[in-house]
């Protein structure tokens, strides 16, 4: 494509996003013309392909600064001054109905930024101990209980004993349910969605009595891309981050920056060297995806500081004949601190999710239990977590 062909792709492309429509600019993105019939590009995944991953508007972005690094779970101490009475920005608006184990606890949150509706998924082995948390963000279009049946992450959270928390979004907030990863006052911390769903994620620590110090945060897309930003943003809060066919945080600065980046084009990662996040992460993406370009795997590792160690490169394949290529960087000790999956033909949905949900591609690899098992893996209490010591599926060669 020449760089005139490719400019007025753009220019249109904004101009239909502009007015209201997604799935046209994105088609015209993928080369095709706005409000043809043309199907989609062939992917191999056998469950359902993202149309669209994102609502995006024009808006003029402030420079990234560095997030402060306050001192690991200060803001335990400072949620337990706020009860007895005392009124916070961040108080529960309401008394917060008790889990049931093996069941979902539908709950909502409300602070200064705004509320948002969440359900909470407890195992049945549930019994007030402190558990870990895996904070679970949609795409778009998605919902809890949508999210919840394509990862599967239910069912793992019964076969290995922790609780799971999915914040929605509504469409009153995005009107395709996205998050809102584009957005200036969306990619700060102390302000926007990411002072909400921290702000969420403490509550729910705090009347379940689960453990803060494996609080973990995954998400799809959208999800992904919000879900690095709560691991640049609230560091201390978050042990590890899993993204899956997700985008950097702060990438995108303006309308077109935006749809460049989802596109592959160029664009600033947002991180110079020495403000990259070491908070862990693993990395899902697919080869094929044309909504979310593959791209925007490496501009996410980029982010994090661990993509400075050195790093050793597998191949292997899933149980249904997916191939797949992972790199992983491991610290002086032989953790893993970030490791990035490459999908070999696949696209932009869930790696072995299942076909009960949506946007899946239940051939993969199992996303969900990889993110688990790199989770799980991390130092800090890996020694005393059993689902620590639980294999990949996966074969490698």
């Amino acid at each position: 494509m020449t760089d005139a062909t490719r400019t007025q792709r753009m220019q249109e492309a904004t101009r239909l996003t502009r007015a209201g429509k997604l799935t046209e600019a994105m088609r015209v993105l993928q080369g095709g013309a706005p409000g043809a019939d043309d199907p989609e590009p062939a992917s191999t995944e056998t469950g359902n392909v993202f149309d669209s991953t994102c609502e995006v508007k024009a808006r003029i972005f402030e420079p990234f600064e560095a997030p402060r690094q306050p001192h690991a779970f200060d803001w335990h101490q400072q949620w337990a001054g706020m009860k007895g009475g005392t009124t916070s920005a961040d108080a529960a608006p309401e008394r917060l109905a008790p889990a049931t184990p093996g069941a979902f606890t539908a709950g909502r949150f409300a602070n200064r930024i705004g509320a948002r509706d969440y359900k909470l998924y407890t195992p049945s082995g549930y019994q007030g101990q402190p558990l870990a948390l895996v904070v679970m963000l949609h795409g778009c279009t998605q919902n809890p209980d949508d999210f919840a049946a394509g990862t599967a992450m239910n069912r793992l959270a019964e076969e290995q004993t922790f609780c799971v928390l999915y914040p929605a979004q509504p469409a009153s907030a995005n009107t395709s349910k996205c998050w809102n990863w584009f957005k200036a006052q969306d990619q700060a911390r102390d302000g926007g969605e990411p002072e909400l769903l921290a702000g969420m994620t403490r509550q729910v620590l705090d009347a379940y009595h689960l453990d803060a110090s494996r609080v973990f945060v995954a998400g799809l897309s959208a999800g992904a891309a919000m879900a690095t930003t709560l691991a640049m943003t609230y560091p201390e809060l978050y042990a590890a981050v899993g993204v899956h066919s997700g985008l950097p945080h702060g990438v995108a600065k303006s309308l077109p920056d935006a749809l460049a980046a989802m596109q592959g084009g160029q664009g600033a990662t947002a991180v110079t060297k020495g403000q990259e996040c070491r908070v862990p992460a693993i990395v899902f993406h697919g080869d094929r995806d044309t909504t979310v370009h593959p791209k925007n795997a490496e501009r996410v590792a980029a982010q994090y500081a661990a993509s400075r160690l050195g790093a050793t490169t597998e191949q292997g394949a899933s149980g249904a004949g997916q191939r797949y290529t992972r790199r992983v960087h491991r610290d002086g000790q032989g953790v893993a601190r970030l490791e990035q999956w490459t999908l070999h033909g696949a696209g932009h949905a869930w790696a072995g999710g299942s076909a009960s949900g949506s946007y899946t591609d239940p051939r993969g690899v199992e996303a969900s239990r990889e993110m688990l098992r790199f989770f799980f893996a991390q130092p800090h209490y890996a020694q005393n977590d059993r689902a620590a010591s639980k294999p990949s599926r996966h074969a490698t060669t």
